[in-house]
């Protein structure tokens, strides 16, 4: 153990054994574990979930639909405005209408366009995807170790983003890390001398049932991918059995077959054409939304997505092969590997597709750890790892430069405080690895990450409103001297001003059809584009031009990724 001397003389512990009793005291009990995890998510995912706008195009997609559902009451199916939105199963959409309406009771004002109240269940399967990792680590590591692993999938970027998103992912990722805890428990149980308990029964096919309700067939691939794999290492299918597999498939069907039999009946069969047909198989032998990636993407973004554990990631994948016939690294293997290989074959890519395997890349990394496989004296391995200081000075610098050049030479400084410090605790992470400390480092990157998410999520972006043009447009709504006005858009089509204006708000396909919205009688508003506007002005006829602009809004519309100029038009009684 390392000392020093305090002024008075008493010995002085070292920071790397501070550290090492604080996960020490941290591990204790498992309930002081799943504590400590709960804190560290609350302060990776709370800031920022009622300040970032709606983020198109996705997440208002899912909260409009879910929005609908609270105003027509159909619990089944699932609409977009007027348009069918047969993508996703509806388990998402309950989801998010149950905490509005749960919302809405509660006395919040304008539930329905609170986007905050649509991203609880993300918030909600962020967190209990961090606390499944840790008890599926258990099943690999000893306490103290998998509170670690949980810590490092839990700090990850990727997951932070999608716990700020009202999609489907993080909730697809609490379900993909029960059903895959239990196969693992199931996998090593003969190995450890444990049964497989009811617990482990109950998350497998629960995961399974709730997966298949928000995200149809991938937990189900998760979970088969390492199954099959598994069986042919084992060369039987026997190790299955305690999981139970008849009762657990008839009670999966018993949660899914009724709204799956209640859309079909509905939609007339049109759910699983768009579905199966066209949104799954499309990505799968085709490029859906321009989200196209060559082979290795995955491998490639996967260096940000899961940082600050990406750079240890990587050095594991030696020890993984050294040690591949040991029993946890094969299931390890099995669960990542296949499915990995899969997505990178497929033409369409979205990072989050791989956050599923994550908390089992975590596992592998801090196995990795305890086998002193994280090593800097290994080739390239400190350079790997200043990975850790380069991801958060890329981001300072990066969202610098976006308030220079889009808000004016802008610059976020209420946010640099914190991001200064993730900087630093990243670069006192990379030292701690250099000097030989690899469990330092890991402890110190997860606080760099606790550091930068909320700078970033929660206090950066409130300083770039020109990312915010939907709520900007939105709030023109209030300026109006009549209440309840008809809104109209030309041009500008982004799923957020539907969200936030309402399911009313018209999309005239022309000048003359937004020409024709503004003579319509009462209280009006209208927005209008840049490039549509030569167009709406020439539907007017000589001599009387559209009526006086009422505002004009400038932004930057990440999700075309051009600037975007917005002309708003009034007509009152």
């Amino acid at each position: 153990m390392t000392t020093s001397l305090s002024a008075g003389g008493a010995p002085r512990l070292a920071p790397v054994d501070r550290i090492g009793r604080g996960l020490d005291a941290l591990s204790l009990t498992h309930a002081r574990a799943a504590a400590a995890l709960l804190a560290l998510c609350l302060l990776l995912f709370l800031p920022g979930q009622i300040s970032l706008q709606p983020m198109d195009r996705d997440e208002p997609r899912f909260a409009q639909a879910s929005k609908q559902m609270l105003e027509s009451g159909d619990l089944v199916d699932i609409r977009f405005q007027g348009e069918a939105r047969h993508k996703k199963p509806v388990g998402i959409y309950w989801a998010q209408a149950a905490a509005v309406a749960a919302g809405e009771a509660l006395g919040v004002p304008g539930a329905r366009t609170q986007i905050a109240l649509y991203r609880i269940p993300s918030l909600i399967g962020a967190v209990a995807s961090v606390l499944l990792a840790y008890w599926g680590a258990l099943a690999f590591l000893p306490r103290r170790s998998a509170l670690l692993a949980a810590a490092l999938y839990g700090a990850c970027l990727m997951l932070s983003a999608e716990a700020h998103l009202a999609k489907t992912d993080a909730l697809l990722a609490a379900c993909a890390t029960a059903s895959l805890a239990a196969l693992a428990r199931a996998w090593l149980a003969p190995r450890d001398g444990r049964p497989v308990s009811r617990p482990t029964f109950a998350a497998l096919w629960l995961g399974m049932a709730v997966g298949i309700l928000v995200k149809g067939p991938m937990v189900p691939l998760f979970v088969a991918l390492p199954a099959l794999g598994l069986s042919l290492v084992a060369r039987s299918g026997r190790w299955l059995l305690p999981l139970r597999p008849g009762p657990g498939l008839a009670l999966t069907l018993l949660l899914v077959a009724p709204w799956f039999a209640a859309i079909a009946w509905k939609s007339g069969g049109a759910f699983y054409a768009e579905a199966v047909g066209h949104d799954m198989l499309g990505k799968v032998g085709g490029v859906a939304e321009r989200h196209w990636g060559p082979p290795g993407a995955y491998a490639l973004v996967f260096f940000a997505t899961f940082w600050p554990g990406a750079a240890f990631a990587a050095m594991s994948l030696h020890f993984a092969w050294r040690a591949r016939r040991e029993p946890a690294v094969i299931f390890l293997i099995a669960a990542v590997l296949p499915a990995w290989l899969i997505f990178e074959a497929v033409p369409t890519k979205l990072p989050h597709y791989v956050l599923p395997l994550m908390p089992w890349l975590a596992i592998l990394t801090v196995l990795a750890l305890n086998r002193g496989a994280l090593d800097p004296r290994l080739r390239g391995a400190r350079l790997t790892a200043l990975l850790l200081p380069a991801i958060p000075v890329a981001l300072t610098l990066g969202l610098c430069l976006a308030g220079w050049r889009l808000d004016a030479h802008t610059i976020p400084w209420p946010a640099l405080p914190l991001l200064a410090a993730a900087c630093a605790v990243a670069f006192l992470a990379w030292l701690a690895f250099a000097h030989g400390s690899a469990e330092r480092a890991l402890v110190l990157g997860v606080l760099a990450s606790a550091l930068l998410g909320p700078a970033v999520l929660g206090v950066a972006q409130r300083s770039l409103p020109a990312l915010k043009v939907s709520p900007r447009l939105a709030a023109l709504r209030e300026r109006m001297p009549c209440p309840n006005p008809l809104v109209a858009s030309l041009g500008y089509r982004e799923p957020s001003l539907v969200f936030l204006v309402g399911t009313g708000l018209a999309l005239p396909p022309d000048g003359a059809a937004a020409r024709s919205f503004l003579e319509g009688g009462g209280c009006r508003l209208l927005f209008v584009e840049s490039r549509d506007r030569d167009d709406f002005n020439a539907a007017w006829p000589v001599g009387r031009g559209a009526p006086a602009p009422l505002a004009e809004v400038e932004g930057f519309n990440l999700n075309t990724g051009r600037r975007v100029f917005v002309t708003a038009y009034a007509v009152a009684p």
